[in-house]
């Protein structure tokens, strides 16, 4: 099995805010379930949600349109990996498809205790798409760990 997942739901009213679109809360809900499912198809070992880089708004989804989350890991390092996750609108009468969210989530595999970090295996990408987000990913990284050393103060 890839190390991929895809989430569809209907937006329903009870998923809404009060103009309508579904609530960014559960935007952010289903992306770290369809992401966690593609980090654990990986190293097929309990994950745990380390970090998200950064998830946008581009468009909203509104009550009776479909909301698609396409997750897939990008890169796995020695403990962690990153998964990307895009989610789509889809209007049910029309068929049309809106890109409205973009999110990067870094996941840690755990031991059979749910304690510490193990390594989670190699990842060796195999199209040229696959090929560009791994590269992509090693990048993502590096200003992960170099912002949280200036945050916390590490040298």
């Amino acid at each position: 099995m890839e190390p991929k997942a895809e989430i569809t739901e209907i937006v329903l009213p009870n998923d809404a805010n009060i103009l309508g679109n579904i609530l960014g809360g559960k935007v952010m809900h289903l992306i770290d379930i369809a992401c966690a499912i593609a980090a654990f198809r990986h190293c097929r070992k309990p994950v745990v949600t380390a970090s998200i880089d950064f998830l946008d708004f581009k468009h909203p989804i509104k009550v009776g349109e479909l909301i698609i989350i396409k997750a897939s890991l990008n890169r796995a390092f020695n403990t962690s990996m990153e998964i990307g996750a895009r989610v789509l609108s889809e209007n049910l009468y029309t068929g049309e498809l809106k890109h409205t969210s973009s999110a990067y989530l870094t996941f840690v595999a755990l031991d059979e205790n749910k304690e510490k970090p193990v390594p989670v295996g190699e990842y060796v990408p195999q199209t040229g798409n696959d090929i560009r987000r791994w590269k992509q990913a090693e990048v993502r990284r590096s200003h992960r760990l170099s912002g949280h050393k200036k945050v916390s103060g590490i040298k």
